[in-house]
């Protein structure tokens, strides 16, 4: 199974969206949460390719987006293959 990391804001609506639909497809994730933490919010730009907003999601260590990336992945019946993937 991939490794799945999400860097989020606690009340960032994107984050709890892109979050359920991992729930939903019963996806495991480790969750970074980066409210007031600059140092993670560093580690996630750095990680993002110096995206800045949240959330930010990688698929074993490589960023696929936000919410809206994540979303259309589903949507191109793509997600479930890169989550069956091994590190």
């Amino acid at each position: 199974m991939a490794k799945v990391e999400i860097y989020t804001w606690q009340y960032c609506p994107f984050c709890i969206r892109a979050k359920a639909l991992l729930d939903q497809k019963g996806i495991n994730y480790e969750e970074h949460s980066i409210d007031g933490d600059q140092k993670a919010r560093s580690i996630m730009i750095d990680r993002a390719n110096g995206r800045k907003t949240v959330p930010q999601i990688f698929i074993n260590d490589e960023g696929i987006g936000g919410c809206e990336e994540l979303y259309s992945l589903e949507s191109a019946n793509q997600l479930e293959q890169l989550i069956k993937q091994d590190k």
